[in-house]
């Protein structure tokens, strides 16, 4: 996401560092430029001429004149007005009576029945105890992929095309209760277009459960719609929250930047994928420095702490410290990486220079080189992979066959491999505190 407005923004920035002393001219030319970048995203005109008046008031006053590097004091001014732009965080709403009703509303195909999933498993992961009510009986296959979701979570799914989904709601509600479940998630229908049969519906179904969040999901994609569909939503039902969905789709972001300005209704969720987990709370500290190229070191030590095993961490540790490092830790590594997600949304993550470079390499050459070095070792014999020094190239050949790849690729694996293990070496002299910093 924001690939697009954050490569204009660097080079933007990368020309007030080079700048000594800051002009006013300077300044009014660096934010016409930033204007255009803002526009070009999708973001609202009327947020934009906002915003930017605010950063000028504060980028041509002594705030900026008396810094010592002008030029950075610019680009903080702009991070801390995009921060208070983008609003403040709000959480899921879990207090009072339980079960807490979440109430899941959007048109057609903006990923509710995906949302109302994603949520359930993220509360489960809480320790809540989560119901999910299939409340679309229009659409095909609705109730049958939310019951899909709920088979593969455990978590149990109400339906019945008998019954109108606010008598469903209800049912499901008085069930809820009785059976102790702390939270109850109503998927609802969505259409085509706004429309009055759909907001009788809705209004319907929180009259009979009394919902503590109504969230409303939107397609980043539809850019500057999203705004009309929320305000739209916004006068027929009480909307507490807004998920905003396929933002990894988006490379301008635009509506994700203008929708809390315009609507006035915070953000709680960005869905940045198609997996269940692929779900995040809103921070507008860590969406401002994506924005601005920064990267965003906390969220890729939350998905590094989401796949990382801690059991089998201390086994390599323990490996290492006695100067073991072989080839099947070296596909633990890989399959590590893997596990935290696609490379692109990682690499869009890495901060400064470092994010730069990684995002000139091909994510999806990277991860066909993955899936080759996989084949490869999973080629070897376990003596192989415990021992690459008996490699020859028979051998060699041998597992080039095995794996589907040239001799070439074997002997670039085995290469890369030996760089690995020379920085394993390297850490094993640091002693303890070395490996901790790379495992812990």
């Amino acid at each position: 996401m924001f690939e697009t407005l954050a490569s204009r923004l660097n080079h933007i920035f990368d020309q007030l560092r080079r700048r000594g002393k800051l002009t006013e001219a300077d300044v009014d030319a660096a934010l016409r430029e930033v204007r255009l970048a803002l526009l070009e995203a999708d973001v609202h005109f009327s947020v934009v001429k906002t915003f930017l008046a605010r950063v000028r008031e504060r980028a041509v006053g002594a705030e900026v004149s008396k810094a010592l590097n002008p030029g950075q004091q610019v680009i903080k001014i702009v991070y801390e007005e995009l921060i208070a732009l983008l609003g403040e965080p709000a959480p899921l709403n879990l207090t009072g009576p339980k079960p807490r009703v979440i109430l899941i509303a959007g048109l057609q195909g903006s990923g509710k029945t995906t949302t109302a999933g994603k949520l359930a498993r993220l509360l489960r992961s809480r320790g809540e105890r989560v119901m999910l009510v299939a409340g679309d009986p229009y659409r095909p296959a609705a109730v049958t992929q939310l019951q899909q979701l709920g088979q593969r979570l455990d978590v149990p799914v109400e339906s019945d095309l008998s019954l109108s989904p606010p008598e469903l709601a209800a049912r499901t509600l008085e069930k809820a209760q009785k059976g102790g479940y702390t939270v109850m998630i109503v998927d609802t229908a969505g259409r085509s277009q706004l429309d009055e049969a759909l907001m009788h519906e809705l209004r319907a179904i929180a009259e009979k459960v009394q919902p503590i969040d109504v969230l409303l999901v939107v397609d980043a994609m539809t850019g500057q719609e999203a705004l009309n569909i929320a305000q739209g939503f916004r006068q027929a039902v009480p909307i507490t929250g807004l998920i905003m969905t396929k933002m990894d789709g988006d490379a301008r972001g635009g509506a994700a930047i203008s929708i809390r300005s315009v609507t006035g209704v915070p953000i709680k969720f960005l869905g940045v994928g198609e997996k269940l987990d692929a779900i995040e709370a809103y921070d507008p500290r860590r969406l401002a420095s994506r924005i601005l190229g920064m990267g965003d070191v906390i969220g890729l030590i939350e998905k590094a702490e989401a796949a990382f095993d801690l059991a089998q961490a201390e086994k390599t540790a323990e490996r290492l410290m006695k100067g073991q490092f072989t080839l099947e830790d070296f596909l633990e590594q890989m399959r590590l990486m893997k596990r935290m997600g696609p490379l692109a949304q990682i690499l869009e993550m890495l901060p400064g220079d470092l994010g730069k470079s990684a995002r000139q390499v091909d994510p999806k050459e990277i991860e066909r080189n993955f899936k080759k070095s996989e084949a490869i070792i999973n080629s070897m014999t376990p003596e192989e992979r415990r021992n690459p020094d008996i490699l020859n190239a028979s051998r060699r050949r041998r597992i080039a066959a095995g794996s589907g790849t040239q001799v070439q690729d074997v002997n670039r694996l085995i290469k890369q491999f030996r760089e690995a293990q020379k920085m394993m070496k390297m850490l094993q002299k640091a002693g303890p505190r070395g490996v901790g910093r790379l495992f812990g």
